[in-house]
């Protein structure tokens, strides 16, 4: 009958991935199987965000506790991420092929979000890492940066017909543990070019550099004063 399958223990499934990354690698060497190592998914601010938003929507929490199960235990045998979309193979009674599909952020907004950025981001690693100020965390975190679900479309090759099935849900927070390897991929994703945001940001610095290096300083002092000070 439709939703129902025949039980497969998970060591048998873990086994089965195993052995089905290693004989997809002799014709696709590029095959990049998501492992988790440790308790978390994803430890980069990135990764974590990703998460976190993803966790936020009521109507993926009926299938996501499932989908962590899986991703933890390597059913997530190929995972690649590009512009737009993500296209995955994942474990289960058999290899079921998952595409998801995310709307690119509208231009506008990613302007309206660079410009509101400031000069507070110093270098490129700083904004890879994750590693900004507090008020932009809260920004990123805020803002359409992150898609919601109505810019996400997935569809799975299995059997099971619901809304948001396991092997689904195992990539959405896959795609969180591959931002760890590579945050650029995040933007890649969303289809905006991070580097301009980083330029946004240095350029904004230096105007305000500049600008405030032409205002007459307070600090200067007099001639009376050095002489007073050096007892001249």
């Amino acid at each position: 009958m439709w939703g129902y399958f025949d039980y497969v223990p998970v060591s048998t499934k873990r086994a089965n991935a195993e052995k089905e990354i290693i004989k997809r690698r002799k014709k696709t060497p590029d095959i990049a199987p998501v492992v988790i190592e440790g308790k978390k998914i994803a430890k980069t601010w990135w990764g974590v965000a990703w998460i976190e938003n993803i966790e936020s929507y009521a109507d993926f929490q009926y299938r996501l506790e499932r989908g962590r199960t899986y991703v933890r235990n390597g059913f997530v045998i190929d995972l690649k991420i590009d512009r737009g979309v993500i296209k995955a193979l994942v474990m289960g009674t058999k290899v079921y092929t998952v595409e998801v599909t995310i709307s690119p952020l509208d231009a506008a907004k990613w302007v309206e979000l660079s410009t509101r950025c400031g000069h507070r981001i110093d270098n490129l690693q700083a904004l890879i890492e994750g590693k900004f100020p507090k008020g932009l965390d809260e920004l990123f975190k805020g803002s359409e940066l992150f898609p919601s679900p109505k810019e996400i479309v997935f569809s799975c090759s299995c059997p099971d017909w619901a809304y948001l099935c396991k092997h689904v849900a195992a990539v959405l927070y896959a795609i969180g543990a591959r931002f760890d390897a590579d945050p650029t991929l995040f933007f890649k994703l969303r289809g905006v070019n991070f580097e301009e945001l980083l330029k946004r940001s240095i350029d904004e610095k230096m105007r305000s550099m500049l600008a405030n290096a032409k205002k007459k300083s307070h600090r200067v002092i007099k001639d009376a004063d050095i002489n007073e000070l050096f007892d001249l």
